[in-house]
């Protein structure tokens, strides 16, 4: 009877350690999983910020030549509306910068680029009419805007550069 229990305990002290051993692998292979997800969310993380800055750099250099009256406001803030929804880690931008998305939304449905030079001269006209009404009604608020906007994406260059 000595000796049966002592094979037992043999056998149990085996089984311990082999489960033992098994649930510290398992726990390795867990910790560098956790280990490798954070790193690819670091990475992911990194990739956004990079393609924002990408973004910021042009809406700069958008912002400055509306501010210089190099690019009509239309133009402007058709380009800027859809470079700051394209941003990554930035939301609610039409809330902070309302003028530039009024316009967009309001010159959206209009004729550009083929679609343009093949219209009547009279529907260029109208569409050119209602461009500028609009652009005038909204003509101090967007400035009002680029400035905010400036400050915004030099702030944020700033972070995302860090």
């Amino acid at each position: 009877m000595n000796e049966y229990w002592l094979i037992a305990i043999a056998v149990a002290t085996v089984i311990i350690a082999s489960l033992a051993f098994y649930a510290g692998t398992l726990l390795k292979q867990l910790s560098a999983q956790k280990k490798a997800q954070q790193q690819a969310e670091v990475a992911k993380q990194q990739a956004l910020a990079k393609h924002d800055l990408t973004v910021f750099a042009s809406v700069k250099i958008i912002v400055k030549a509306m501010q210089e009256e190099q690019c009509d406001f239309s133009e402007g803030c058709w380009r800027l509306s859809v470079l700051l929804d394209s941003l990554k880690l930035s939301s609610e931008l039409a809330q902070q910068f309302p003028a530039i998305f009024k316009l967009y939304n309001e010159i959206k449905h209009l004729s550009i680029l083929e679609d343009r030079k093949q219209l009547a001269k009279k529907q260029r006209m109208q569409e050119d009419y209602q461009r500028m009404k609009i652009e005038a009604q909204l003509h101090s608020e967007i400035v009002t805007d680029l400035d905010l906007l400036q400050q915004y994406t030099t702030e944020r260059m700033s972070i995302l550069k860090a």
